[in-house]
C-alpha cells in the first residue's frame, strides 16, 4: 500500500502504527506535518512539512475563527498534496487527524483514495465537557452558537471519510449517527513491556531528595493544571491529606499553561490560583513535601509512576487521557473521578476506586484511606494492569487492530 498520514505535529496518535506499517517493505508511507523541524525520515515514514500561507483575520466574528484556521490549514495541506501528486505519489490510504482541518480537501487531489479519520471528539452544548462544571459558566450564552460551528469541520469530514477510529467507546459515542456507525474502537495502545512495574524504581528530586517504592509518593499528572482535569478539586483536597498522611509526598506533573478550556482573568495562570486559595491551610512543613515538576521528559514519566504509591487522575467528559492507562499499565492504585469515560476503564473496587469529581473532602477521605492500606493498593494497582494489558496492549492487541484496519480501508 501507500499510505499518507496527516497530523500536525505528526505521529502523534499514529506513534505506532505509522512505524509499524512503514516496517513492510511493501508499503510506502509518508506523512504531512506541520513541523518545520521534522526530519526527512522518521523510523522509515518520509515526512513532508506544510506551512499556512497567512494567519487568522484580525477581527474576524469570534464563532468563525476556528473554520478559518482550519481553512487556512487545510488549503496548505492541499496546496502540498498537489506538489506531492506531480511527484508521483497517489496513496491508497489517507490517515488523517482532522482537528485541525489539514484532510479537509485532500480527497480532491486524490478521489480514490480511502480515507479514514481518528475520531478524537465531537462537541456537544450540553452531556459532555461544555456545562459539566457549574464553577465556570459560561459568560456569552452565545458559546453554543460557537460550539455549533466548530462542529463544522467534522461534518465536513463525515460526507468524504470511508471511515473512522476512535480510542474509547465513550469518545465514539460523542459522534453522531450515520457517521457513528463507521467508526471502529482501537485504542492506540500502551507498550506493556516499558510500562510495567518496577519495585527497584529510584528518583531523584532537585539532585538531593532520592525517592524510592518504600516512601509515601501520591501522584497528580496533567498536560497543564488546570479544571478539565480537576486540578482545583485535587488541590482543595490536598491540605486534609498531608495533614492526615505526615510522610507522604505529592508529585505534581504538568505545565502551567491551558490546553482545553478557558484561561483565567488577566493573565493568571490556574496553577496559581488554586495554589494560593490552599496554601493557608498548608502549614510550610506540609508543603515542602509538595513538589511541582512542570512538564517531565518521558523518561522520567516513566519512573514517576512506577514510584507512585497511588495515581489520582480527575477529568472532566472529555477526552480519556494517556497517562491513565500508563499509571494502570504500571501497576499504580488509582483514585478517579466518576465521570466519563472513566468508567469504561474503572470498576470501581475493582480496577481502582472512583469519587465525585466536585467533591474535595471525599477525594481526600478516599486517598487517605487507601494510603493506610497497602495490601489493598496491591491488589487494586494489580487489577489495573492485568485489565490495561488485556484491552491495550500495544503489541497483542491495538497494533495488530490498528494494521487490520488500515487494510480493510484499503479494501
Amino acid at each position: 500500500m501507500k499510505i499518507l498520514f496527516v497530523h500536525q505535529n505528526f505521529p502523534g496518535q499514529f506513534k505506532h502504527l505509522a512505524p509499524a506499517l512503514a516496517a513492510d517493505t511493501a508499503n510506502e508511507v509518508v506523512a504531512f506535518t506541520m513541523r518545520k523541524d521534522a526530519p526527512a525520515s522518521w523510523q522509515g515514514v518520509r515526512q513532508i512539512s506544510y506551512q499556512a500561507s497567512k494567519g487568522t483575520t484580525p477581527n474576524v466574528h469570534p464563532w468563525v475563527s476556528d473554520f478559518e484556521t482550519k481553512t487556512i490549514r487545510g488549503e496548505a495541506a492541499f496546496r502540498k498534496a498537489l506538489e506531492l501528486k506531480a511527484s508521483g505519489f497517489s496513496p491508497d490510504v489517507i490517515i488523517a487527524h482532522p482537528g485541525w482541518g489539514e484532510s479537509l480537501f485532500l480527497k480532491y487531489v486524490w478521489p480514490d483514495a480511502k480515507l479514514g479519520i481518528y475520531c478524537e471528539f465531537y462537541y456537544h452544548p450540553h452531556g459532555a465537557d461544555v456545562g459539566f462544571d457549574p464553577e465556570f459558566p459560561a459568560k456569552d450564552p452565545g458559546d453554543i452558537c460557537r460550539l455549533r460551528l466548530k462542529n463544522i469541520n467534522n461534518l465536513l469530514h463525515f460526507d468524504m471519510a470511508d471511515a473512522g477510529i476512535s480510542p474509547t467507546h465513550w469518545q465514539a459515542s460523542t459522534f453522531p449517527e450515520p457517521f457513528r456507525s463507521k467508526i471502529s474502537v482501537i485504542h492506540d495502545g500502551i507498550d506493556s513491556k516499558t510500562l510495567a512495574p518496577n519495585p527497584k524504581v529510584s528518583l531523584t528530586l532537585n539532585n538531593k531528595l532520592v525517592l524510592t517504592r518504600k516512601d509515601e509518593v501520591i501522584t497528580f499528572v496533567n498536560r497543564n493544571l488546570e479544571p478539565y482535569r480537576g486540578y482545583h478539586t485535587f488541590m482543595r483536597a490536598l491540605p486534609d491529606i498531608l495533614a492526615r498522611r505526615p510522610k507522604a509526598r505529592v508529585l505534581i506533573v504538568g505545565g502551567d499553561d491551558v490546553s482545553y478550556g478557558a484561561r483565567p482573568a488577566d493573565g493568571q495562570k490556574w496553577k496559581n490560583i488554586f495554589l494560593n486559595e490552599v496554601k493557608d491551610r498548608i502549614p510550610s512543613e506540609n508543603m515542602a513535601r509538595v513538589h511541582f515538576l512542570g512538564n517531565i521528559p518521558y523518561q522520567q514519566f516513566i519512573p514517576l509512576l512506577q514510584l507512585s504509591s497511588l495515581h489520582v487522575y480527575l477529568t472532566y467528559p472529555f477526552v480519556l487521557s494517556w497517562s491513565l492507562l500508563e499509571a494502570m499499565n504500571v501497576g499504580c492504585a488509582i483514585v478517579a473521578s466518576d465521570t466519563a469515560p472513566l468508567q469504561e476503564v474503572i470498576t470501581h473496587n475493582e480496577t481502582g476506586l472512583l469519587t465525585s469529581f466536585f467533591d474535595p473532602q471525599a477525594l481526600a477521605e478516599t486517598v487517605v484511606t487507601l494510603m493506610g492500606q497497602p495490601e489493598e493498593r496491591a491488589r487494586l494497582g494489580a487489577n489495573a494492569r492485568v485489565f490495561a494489558a488485556q484491552r491495550y496492549d500495544l503489541a497483542k492487541v491495538c497494533l495488530p487492530q490498528q494494521i487490520a484496519w488500515v487494510k480493510s480501508l484499503a479494501g
